[in-house]
């Protein structure tokens, strides 16, 4: 089996060394075959050697890691970010189903990137950076999308086009404006943790709306919610206040 061809690029040598050891001692199945501390020297490594994978440290002094991304003309390699603490990208960097690993790097957590890199290689990475160009802006959008994973790799949907998500077990059910249906295997958690920016509110603990689709709110012990498909959705007393500060608001 041929080996994952991977740069690490890092402005701290001593994270850059202790990810560079973690990767050969436990993770067999990739080669690094440079690493950078200057985003401009990663960026003549990754025209030479044309890796399948970077790991790309997301703050970098004069250059952080999304503008070198700017900087390259092509970018056909998946990237697998790094940050020390839980920065403010990371929610942006959900959206567009890019993986991440949060310093200091556990052994566990990345051999279960390095795992995921070998079960899916999408070679939209472009299209990826594109969506976190976007969710990386200021001002949020429905006109944004979000990057899903599905068993035939990703699709690309605009956040307006999602109706609600409900929550079964470990799986995720979207509705869409089209009367269409996903099910996937993420957690309505996750995408909660995504949408709240972009208008959506978890009503309940198996129901994340977009509140630019509820046609009617009834009262009741927390009350229920009609959406434009007709779908009746409770609200939890516990949300119930919130909630109707949310939609009066």
């Amino acid at each position: 089996m041929e080996k994952i061809k991977a740069i690490i690029i890092d402005d701290e040598l001593s994270s850059l060394q202790n990810l560079q050891q973690k990767l050969t001692e436990f993770c067999s199945s990739v080669f690094v075959v440079a690493t950078a501390q200057k985003p401009e020297d990663a960026i003549l490594l990754i025209n030479h050697h044309k890796p399948d994978v970077i790991f790309l440290d997301i703050e970098m002094p004069k250059m952080s890691g999304f503008r070198m991304l700017e900087e390259l003309k092509e970018v056909d390699f998946e990237i697998i970010f790094t940050t020390a603490y839980n920065h403010y990208a990371v929610d942006a960097i959900r959206i567009a189903a890019f993986d991440y690993l949060l310093k200091p790097i556990s052994i566990k957590d990345l051999q279960q990137a390095v795992e995921r890199l070998n079960k899916l290689r999408d070679n939209q990475t472009r299209e990826k950076i594109d969506i976190l160009k976007s969710s990386l802006e200021d001002k949020k959008t429905q006109n944004d999308k979000i990057a899903i994973s599905t068993t035939e790799g990703l699709e690309f949907i605009p956040i307006k086009n999602i109706l609600h998500i409900e929550s079964n077990s470990n799986y995720s059910k979207i509705y869409f404006n089209d009367n269409r249906t996903l099910t996937v295997t993420k957690l309505l958690k996750d995408f909660e943790d995504m949408l709240v920016p972009y208008n959506f509110y978890r009503v309940h603990n198996s129901h994340l709306i977009n509140l630019n689709y509820i046609q009617k709110y009834l009262r009741g012990n927390g009350g229920k919610v009609i959406m434009q498909d007709g779908t009746e959705i409770e609200v939890a007393r516990r949300k119930k206040e919130e909630f109707l500060k949310m939609i009066a608001g």
